[in-house]
């Protein structure tokens, strides 16, 4: 591990550490859902800074993506009762169009903090109001997005809030507040979970906004970390705000996520940025910033430190592909992964992690791999076809050049040269495999093409962002 003092300061090119292809596609991964092979010769050409600035800034949204980005109608005309894959196939379709990933990716981040699931909820304008307030704080201030979360609809119903009064005060929101939206175990006591419960009390739905009804809450004095006051929920998440342990709390997580969720950062690499965090109140993109610029981010030992989400394998294949999946199939293949958007398995999230693969998911991601790239499955037909990848970058599909194109774009070179030669090997074996007499050699030629692509992704280096 890089030494405290030289990790968060800017990384500069040098010749024994240059930027290269590499970093590129390890930028893309970890601040949006991966690259083309046009974005990672672009990245290289423009060098580390201007790439950087592009990624931080984003761009502009088109009036095209305002438009078709309104999958199915779009977020104006989602009745509440829409089903769960509508739901989430609008923000993969999202996910996949954006000028502007990292906010998108964030916007995952924030949606795994503040996990809300509409299997309770019921109602899918709720969440996507969830996914609005999230995705215009993701990268501005955590402090405006956890005071406004608090009467967030699809938050209220998710831990029963808004069924909390005066009468018969509800823990569940003022507890996980404190565990896992801003401090953090051991940075609270029971008494102030009971406490700021009574805070809590009083808020509702009406016309589909979270209000305050001043007639069921309880306007008592309260002792919620050790201070006293006549306190609202407003309040009480503002003393979780004033907590040593909040900054520290929340950049803790923003490092598992883009930086590595395997190892325990030492309190001297967090304080830092913990403190800058809590000085600049709370502005979470000057945080990913300094993150993503770091010595750190771009360090060996930060390198495929991760397992990918399976939303990053399917909207990263996609996105490597230059297809276009349509994103009702692309929904309803995540499940089989292990990550349905709009529905965490818990107020907790999902694990991440090695709990992303076992027999049964690293199953379901070849299968779906299988199913972008042969152009067999109806769900998908010729939408991700690898062979039109080839031909749009003039690759012909020979063993040699063929491999390296398809491992510089999905691996941006890097993969072991076992792999590498057991990929050849196959080429080279079904050259003598007898086709279909019907078959053109350009028939079998893509074929070829298509299953060595499949190949590919399932390689374990894949798997890794």
């Amino acid at each position: 591990m890089l030494d405290p003092k030289t990790a968060w300061q800017p990384y500069a090119p040098t010749d024994a550490n240059p930027w290269t292809r590499a970093k590129v596609g390890h930028l893309y991964r970890r601040a949006g859902f991966g690259a083309t092979a046009a974005e990672l010769d672009a990245g290289l050409a423009a060098g580390h800074a201007k790439t950087l600035d592009r990624i931080l800034k984003g761009e502009p949204e088109t009036d095209d993506f305002a438009r078709t980005s309104e999958f199915m109608a779009g977020e104006r005309s989602m009745p509440p009762g829409a089903p769960q894959g509508r739901l989430s196939a609008w923000w993969l379709d999202r996910m996949l169009k954006t000028r502007h990933p990292l906010r998108e990716k964030l916007t995952l981040f924030w949606h795994n903090h503040f996990a809300t699931s509409n299997a309770k909820v019921q109602n899918a304008r709720f969440m996507l109001a969830q996914y609005r307030l999230m995705q215009e704080h993701a990268l501005g201030s955590f402090a405006t997005l956890l005071v406004s979360m608090g009467t967030d609809p699809a938050m209220l119903v998710w831990l029963d809030t808004n069924t909390s009064t005066k009468a018969a005060p509800n823990e569940n929101y003022a507890r996980e507040l404190m565990e896992l939206f801003s401090l953090g175990i051991g940075n609270y006591t029971e008494a102030d979970i009971r406490q700021a419960a009574k805070a809590f009390t009083g808020y509702e739905i009406k016309d589909g906004k979270g209000v305050f009804n001043r007639r069921q809450h309880d306007a008592s004095e309260k002792a919620v970390f050790g201070k006293r006051g006549k306190f609202t929920g407003e309040d009480i998440a503002k003393l979780c705000l004033d907590s040593e342990a909040c900054p520290r709390f929340i950049v803790r997580k923003l490092y598992a996520f883009l930086i590595s969720d395997t190892d325990a950062p030492a309190a001297a690499l967090i304080d830092p940025l913990a403190e800058e965090y809590r000085k600049s109140g709370f502005d979470t993109g000057k945080l990913v910033a300094t993150m993503l610029r770091s010595n750190l981010f771009f360090a060996p030992a930060s390198y495929r430190a991760k397992i990918k989400s399976p939303v990053e394998f399917a909207a990263g294949t996609v996105r490597a592909l230059e297809g276009t999946a349509g994103p009702l199939p692309l929904a309803g293949a995540l499940e089989g992964l292990g990550q349905v958007l709009f529905a965490p398995p818990s107020v907790k999230g999902w694990d991440g992690g090695r709990a992303w693969l076992n027999a049964q998911t690293l199953l379901a991601r070849n299968n779906l791999a299988l199913a972008l790239t042969s152009t067999d499955d109806a769900r998908f037909g010729h939408s991700c076809d690898p062979t039109r990848l080839l031909d749009v970058h003039q690759v012909k599909p020979t063993e040699a050049e063929a491999v390296e194109f398809l491992l510089t774009v999905f691996l941006q070179g890097d993969a072991p040269d076992a792999a590498r030669d057991k990929l050849l090997d196959y080429l080279k074996g079904a050259r003598a495999v007898k086709y279909p007499a019907y078959w053109s050699a350009t028939d079998a030629a893509n074929h070829r093409t298509r299953a060595l692509t499949h190949l590919v992704l399932t390689l374990p280096d894949y798997q890794l962002a």
